[in-house]
């Protein structure tokens, strides 16, 4: 199914925005999603998510199998009506798990099996009980089940994960069509992988077109490597997928790579830097991140930033946020968590409206050069 319309291409690079059309609505691209792992963005309300303008969220597979549970989810007729978050939702498959519980999980050609970080329980999560369970969260997008790998492991084993992630994917998508035919209404992604050796990034992104999921993630990146590589596989990556597609990098939330991935033609980026950062007092703003713990905002009458028209900003001086922040109370979490999520999709807005107006790259050295020029 075709779900992503090109609105424009910025003329000076491939930058450019777009409509996903999705069962709970459109959602404007380029979007940073926030993450809600357990069906709650953290110190956050849906109503303030909804304030601020977000239309999509996402969501961990792994994570809600294990708690609360799919029969309580199932129960409430999915994700949406469970959390009371009537938009979009996108759903991680367990794939990020995979890497990021390394110890914890055996890969085989049936899927993962995981020693559970709750109790030690042991589960297999196969490429068909990751959607499954997907649909049963009833997600909007879900994620095939796939093999991320860390930086620096030898070409061999990256081209076995790529190979693996191409058999789940294929099986995957069988679960979801037989669900699409009992009438559930979601999108699968698949996802690139390939470590970093260009041909078998190739090899990969070739095999996500000839599935033709509705969209495709690049996955493998911001995973420990410089920067340097990481933008240098993005845009390699980003060039071979097919333009008609929505493009979407997992896992990043910094201003400079959110820039540099709307640069090269990415639609779609989430991340819990925002609201992470905001649980351990750094704030966003124009002229950088801003650490509200230190001394020198003790006294401090200004606003976390004065170019941004958040209500935290409008509301709260430097001087009390670093109070709350001292005291322990959840309200600076609450704040710095809204101001955060604010500025990144404040970012976004803006980048739509430079794209539209054939200027992005013009207002990504102009967002850099001051986000560059520190906090006083």
């Amino acid at each position: 199914m075709d779900i992503f319309s090109i609105h424009h291409t910025d003329s000076s690079c491939a930058a450019r925005t777009g409509t996903l059309t999705l069962a709970h609505g459109g959602v404007q691209t380029p979007v940073f999603m926030p993450v809600g792992t357990n069906a709650t963005v953290k110190a956050m309300a849906n109503e303030s998510l909804l304030e601020i303008g977000f239309d999509i969220i996402l969501s961990n597979t792994y994570h809600l199998f294990l708690r609360p549970g799919t029969d309580v989810i199932k129960k409430h007729e999915g994700l949406h009506r469970f959390c009371n978050w009537r938009r979009n939702i996108l759903t991680d498959s367990g794939g990020f798990q995979i890497f990021s519980l390394a110890r914890l999980r055996k890969i085989s050609e049936e899927g993962a099996r995981f020693r559970s970080h709750i109790d030690g329980s042991e589960f297999l999560l196969t490429p068909e009980k990751a959607a499954e369970i997907q649909c049963i969260l009833n997600s909007d997008i879900q994620m095939q089940l796939d093999v991320c790998t860390p930086p620096d492991i030898p070409e061999t084993e990256a081209l076995d994960a790529l190979l693996l992630t191409g058999r789940w994917l294929r099986r995957a998508q069988e679960t979801v069509q037989k669900a699409r035919d009992s009438g559930y209404a979601g999108e699968i992604f698949s996802i690139v992988q390939g470590n970093f050796y260009r041909e078998l990034r190739k090899r990969s992104a070739a095999l996500c077109a000839e599935a033709g999921t509705s969209g495709i993630a690049i996955g493998g990146l911001s995973v420990g490597e410089s920067p340097e590589k990481f933008c240098d596989f993005l845009g390699f990556t980003a060039s071979l997928l097919p333009k008609e597609k929505p493009r979407y990098v997992m896992g990043i939330g910094t201003p400079q790579y959110i820039l540099e991935a709307i640069e090269n033609g990415v639609d779609m980026f989430d991340c819990v830097l925002p609201t992470r950062s905001a649980r351990n007092g750094l704030a966003l703003t124009h002229s950088g991140p801003l650490s509200i713990k230190k001394e020198n905002y003790k006294e401090d009458e200004r606003a976390l930033d004065g170019l941004c028209s958040c209500p935290v900003c409008a509301n709260y001086s430097r001087a009390y946020l670093r109070h709350l922040f001292k005291s322990g109370e959840i309200l600076v979490c609450m704040l710095l968590s809204y101001h955060n999520l604010f500025f990144l999709n404040e970012l976004v807005v803006k980048a739509r409206d430079a794209i539209n107006a054939d200027r992005f790259r013009a207002f990504k050295s102009e967002f850099l050069a001051l986000y560059g020029s520190g906090v006083d």
